[in-house]
C-alpha cells in the first residue's frame, strides 16, 4: 500500500487514475502515467481532517512486485509537490492535528515491534487509548478540584462561598493521589519488550549452559565437561508460550585466580543483582538471598547418591522436568508481567505520573488556597506530559523515527 497525505493527495490521484472516487469507497482503477500504464489497484481516499493524519489521504493498493510500487513511486515522485515520507511521518502528522495523542503513538510503535501475544496485548491497549482515557480523567477531576479553589479565591471576600478550602477537598486529593499511586505500581512495561530477565547461575560444570539451550531450543551456548566454560554473560531473548523472556548464562561462581574468569564471576554477581528471576543450580544453602529464586537440580538423568532433595528435578539431556520448569518460569513472570487489565506504563509515563503526584500530594496538605491552586496546576501541566499536550518536543523526533516509512 502507499499512502499520500497533503494537499497534493487528490491532485496525485486525479493525475494517476483520471478521475477522484466518492470518498471512503473502495475502487478498482488504472494507474497511468501519461500514456504508460501503471498497474490496475485499488484505490481510496480519505479528506480531512476525518482522516488519518487529519489532512486529505490518499492509498493506493498495489500488486506488491517490486517493479509495479518502483513505477507508481517514481511517477507519483515526478508529480510536483510531492516527495518521499519520513520514518514515522504518517503518524507524526496524525499527532499533530490532534488524531491521536502521544501515548496511542507510543502503542502504535511497540504494535509495529510486538514479537509476543502479551507484547501485542499490552501494545494494542495503548495504542487503543486506554492510558489515555484514565489520564483525562484525572484530568478532568484536577480541573474540577482547580475550579472550587478559584472560587474560593476570588469570591470568598463577596460572601457566594465559604472561606477556606473547599468542603471534602483532602478526601478528594486523597482519591486521585491513590489512584495514581496504584497506577505507579503496575509492573512496569519495558518486561514486555525486553523480556522478564531469567538469570541461570550456580557453581562451575553445574549444567548452566545446557540448560539455556534447551529453554531457548537452540545451541546459543558453548557445553563442555571442563569447570569454567562459560565466562562471560551469554544473553539469549525468547519467547515462550507468549511470555518474552531474556534468559542469561553466567560463568560459574568460584574463587578463581584467573584474571578472564574472574571478570566474568564479577559479571555474574552483578547480574544476579538485577535478575527478575534466578534459577539457582547450586546448593540451596548457597542461593541468592534476594530475588525470584527457583532452585534447580541439574542432571537429574545421573544418579549421584546423596543428592540434596530440596529443588525442582531436571535433566537438559533427556528433558525429564524441564516442562515442570517452564511452567514454573511462565507463572513467575505472570506475576511479573502488566495484567492484560492493566494500563501498562513506560518510563516516560511513569516520569510524568511522579511528577504529576508530587505537588497533588503537597496540595492535601495545604491550607493556603492561593500555594494549593498553583500546586494542581503543576499536576494538570505533569499529566499533560503523558498524552504530549506539553514538554515533550524534545522526545518527538526519537519516538517516530521507530516507526517504518510509510506509518
Amino acid at each position: 500500500m502507499v499512502r499520500i497525505s497533503g494537499p497534493a493527495a487528490d491532485r496525485a490521484l486525479l493525475s494517476l487514475t483520471g478521475r477522484l472516487p466518492e470518498p471512503r469507497t473502495a475502487n478498482l482503477a488504472w494507474l497511468r502515467e501519461d500514456d504508460r500504464l501503471l498497474d490496475r489497484a485499488l484505490v481510496l481516499r480519505f479528506p480531512g481532517p476525518a482522516s488519518a493524519t487529519g489532512e486529505d489521504l490518499v492509498e493506493l493498493h498495489l500488486h506488491g512486485g517490486r517493479a509495479v510500487i518502483g513505477a507508481v513511486t517514481g511517477a507519483l515522485g515526478r508529480i510536483e509537490g510531492l516527495r518521499p515520507a519520513e520514518p514515522g511521518e504518517f503518524t507524526r502528522r496524525s499527532f499533530e492535528s490532534g488524531r491521536i495523542d502521544l501515548a496511542e503513538a507510543e502503542g502504535l510503535a511497540d504494535l509495529l515491534q510486538a514479537e509476543t501475544e502479551s507484547q501485542r496485548e499490552a501494545a494494542l491497549s495503548l495504542a487503543s487509548g486506554s492510558l489515555s482515557r484514565r489520564v483525562e480523567a484525572w484530568q478532568s477531576r484536577l480541573l474540577a478540584l482547580s475550579a472550587q479553589m478559584e472560587a474560593v479565591l476570588d469570591f470568598s471576600d463577596e460572601g457566594e462561598v465559604g472561606e477556606g478550602m473547599p468542603p471534602r477537598w483532602d478526601e478528594a486529593i486523597a482519591d486521585l493521589a491513590r489512584e495514581i499511586r496504584f497506577a505507579l505500581g503496575a509492573a512496569p512495561v519495558e518486561r514486555l519488550r525486553d523480556g522478564v530477565r531469567v538469570v541461570i547461575a550456580g557453581p562451575p560444570n553445574a549444567g548452566k549452559s545446557s540448560l539455556l539451550n534447551v529453554l531457548i531450543g537452540r545451541d546459543a551456548a558453548i557445553t563442555s565437561a571442563i569447570p569454567g566454560t562459560t565466562r562471560d554473560l551469554v544473553e539469549a531473548p525468547t519467547s515462550i508460550a507468549g511470555t518474552p523472556f531474556l534468559l542469561i548464562d553466567t560463568a560459574g561462581l568460584r574463587d578463581s585466580v584467573d584474571e578472564i574468569e574472574a571478570i566474568g564471576i564479577e559479571k555474574a554477581r552483578t547480574s544476579l543483582a538485577k535478575a527478575d528471576i534466578i534459577l539457582w543450580l547450586g546448593s540451596p544453602d548457597d542461593a541468592p538471598s534476594s530475588g525470584a529464586v527457583i532452585l534447580v537440580r541439574p542432571k537429574a538423568d545421573l544418579a549421584e547418591p546423596g543428592r540434596d532433595g530440596v529443588g525442582m528435578s531436571v535433566s537438559a539431556r533427556t528433558g525429564e522436568g524441564v516442562d515442570r520448569l517452564v511452567t514454573a518460569l511462565i507463572a513467575r513472570a505472570g506475576e511479573l508481567l502488566p495484567k492484560p487489565s492493566e494500563v501498562s506504563l513506560n518510563a516516560r509515563h511513569r516520569l510524568a505520573l511522579r511528577e504529576a503526584l508530587e505537588p497533588l500530594e503537597s496540595a492535601g496538605d495545604c491550607e493556603d488556597p492561593l500555594i494549593a491552586s498553583e500546586l494542581l496546576r503543576l499536576s494538570r501541566i505533569a499529566l499533560d506530559k503523558v498524552t504530549g499536550r506539553a514538554g515533550v518536543e524534545e522526545m518527538l523526533d526519537a519516538l517516530f523515527g521507530r516507526f517504518c516509512i510509510g506509518k
